[in-house]
């Protein structure tokens, strides 16, 4: 099983952790269940961070400057309300 959620993207892991988060918050939840929905999550998150820090690490790896200084710029996201 560990080996599994290391094959999952970023947002296949988020998914599952939502879906987690929400079982939990129904208050309909045993306690033994409870606990292990929580290790679950706890591992999820843990590779939802992976994924995250990997992303960011390419990102700053893309922007390295020719002379081998990374140039930091601001991301402006842009949103659709």
């Amino acid at each position: 099983m560990e080996a599994t959620k290391t094959k999952l993207s970023f947002e296949e892991a988020l998914t599952k952790l939502e879906t987690i988060v929400e079982s939990m918050e129904s208050g309909d939840v045993p306690l033994a269940d409870l606990l292990a929905r929580f290790e679950e999550g706890t591992k999820l998150l843990k590779v939802c961070e992976t994924r995250l820090k990997d992303a960011e690490l390419k990102i700053e790896q893309l922007k390295k400057q020719k002379d081998g200084a990374v140039g930091f710029e601001k991301f402006e996201a842009s949103r659709e309300d």
